[in-house]
């Protein structure tokens, strides 16, 4: 799949590290770094603009060892980037640690997967099917 990119930043475009990889990194793109004290949050830019083709969005995730090692990761994972915007792609991230972070220019901040989606079409029921689970909420297919 093509997809139209503009690239304002001074970084590479994202990219597949591997063959099997899902995702691409998503750079910070600052001129000065930033500091994320403990549970405090800031929308990063990338530098990045794309053309989605429609039905399809991109799909911004935390990156495993950020999360992992830093506790950094993205507030509304994961972020969607819809087919129809042609803003800057922004990443939301958070800073979960007790520990202060500082986002260099470059640096790694996210992932970004190419998803296909559908639109739903809602039928109005009176009743629906039955289920062995039934109406049963959080939890309620057990623990184990």
């Amino acid at each position: 799949m093509k997809i139209k990119i503009i690239n304002r930043s001074n970084h590479q475009l994202p990219h597949y590290e591997t063959i099997a990889s899902a995702g691409m990194d998503l750079r910070a793109n600052i001129e000065a770094p930033i500091t994320l004290k403990s549970l405090e949050r800031a929308i990063v830019p990338t530098g990045l603009f794309m053309e989605l083709p429609l039905g399809y969005e991109a799909q911004v995730r935390p990156r495993s060892g950020l999360a992992a090692k830093k506790g950094i990761t993205v507030l509304n994972a994961p972020g969607t980037i819809d087919a129809d915007y042609r803003g800057e792609v922004g990443v939301i991230l958070v800073n979960l640690s007790t520990e202060d972070f500082t986002i260099e220019n470059g640096e790694r901040i996210a992932q970004m997967i190419i998803a296909k989606h559908e639109r739903a079409e809602w039928m109005e029921a009176e009743v629906l099917s039955e289920t062995d689970r039934g109406a049963g909420g959080f939890g309620s297919t057990g623990t184990k």
